[in-house]
């Protein structure tokens, strides 16, 4: 019977652990690298302006001081005016009352016209339209200033400043009306909204029999969504009620009239 020796090899730790170590290192997964799915991001569209509502129609123009506030109305296919646009004035000067003195630095009231030749185009104020200051009335009471207008860059020395922005839009209707064929836009200034309640709160003014004279006017409109024609009679401002006999405030060459008492 044939004997066979074994050969035993000591096997220690240091083996062991650089095996392990050796076979782990080629079993470990590589890393990938994290990547982020691409962000769809949609093309940017031109900025443009928005379009201004009823462009082209005859306007007409409230402004009230108290408020703050320019109204915009457009006339539709019924002939009545209806509101399209309220501009927030950003400035006007000298509190309520009428402009009757140059350098009182006071913004008018009352009743004016705006021809195409009013309009500034390139005025030191962005743009701007000329009120037309001194109207017939103001001229039979002696009231003097000159260059009185709404304009933009907010800045007000007896004028009515809007924003630049709003200034734009309220240029834009007057040029496109006057373009259609308007040939002249009436703007109605009042120190507030004349209702009974006001007039009332505001009776004991100085200025309230002037403001009198300007409420028929203004409930006028109110009641019938036309602006009412306006004669100046013995210096005085007369709202004509009768649409069949109404005396205009100016004739077709935009210049104010005197009417007469007969």
């Amino acid at each position: 019977m044939a004997h066979f020796s074994v050969t035993r090899f000591p096997v220690t730790q240091s083996s062991i652990t650089h095996s392990s170590l050796s076979q782990s290192a080629t079993t470990r997964p590589t890393t990938q690298p994290v990547t982020t799915p691409e962000v769809f991001s949609w093309p940017k569209l031109p900025t443009r302006k928005p379009l201004l509502k009823r462009m082209g129609a005859k306007i007409f123009i409230q402004i009230f001081k108290e408020e703050k506030l320019l109204e915009l109305y457009t006339k539709d296919n019924t002939d009545h005016y209806q509101l399209t646009q309220s501009y927030p004035i950003c400035n006007y000067s000298g509190g309520l009352g009428p402009k009757t003195l140059k350098g009182d630095f006071k913004s008018p009231e009352g009743f004016y016209h705006a021809s195409l030749k009013q309009l500034k185009p390139n005025s030191h104020y962005y743009r701007a339209i000329n009120l037309g200051f001194p109207n017939e009335f103001d001229k039979f009471k002696g009231y003097s200033g000159r260059d009185l207008m709404i304009h933009g860059a907010c800045k007000s020395i007896g004028c009515y400043a809007m924003t630049n922005r709003y200034m734009d839009e309220i240029y834009q209707y007057a040029e496109s009306a006057f373009h259609y064929g308007q040939h002249e836009i009436k703007i109605n200034i009042y120190p507030f909204r004349m209702t009974p309640q006001n007039m009332k709160r505001h009776q004991n003014n100085d200025n309230y029999l002037f403001w009198k004279q300007l409420q028929p006017a203004y409930e006028y409109f109110v009641q019938n969504s036309i602006p009412a024609t306006v004669s100046v009679i013995g210096g005085q401002y007369i709202v004509n009620v009768n649409p069949k006999n109404q005396l205009p405030l100016w004739n077709s060459e935009s210049d104010y009239l005197l009417s007469k008492m007969e």
